[in-house]
């Protein structure tokens, strides 16, 4: 059984959209402060623009939790 970590954050653009992102096998000890530091850091430095434009702002971030078992088929 393996376990997997993904954080989630999502951004609000210039257009009114909002664009995900995703950063697998995320830290188990992230802590909300270092999320919300990390995506004022994304915002600010400008290095991420999509169809919906620049990133204007914090809009939700999650951490999602995977379970996977393998079944022997044999």
């Amino acid at each position: 059984m393996a376990l997997q970590k993904t954080l989630e954050m999502d951004f609000a653009t210039e257009l009114n959209r909002t664009q995900r992102i995703r950063v697998y096998d995320a830290r188990e000890d992230l802590t909300p402060a270092e999320v919300s530091a990390a995506m004022n850091q994304i915002i600010t430095t400008n290095i991420i623009s999509g169809s919906g434009g620049e990133l204007t702002g914090k809009v939700a971030a999650r951490v999602i939790t995977k379970e996977t078992e393998d079944i022997s088929v044999l």
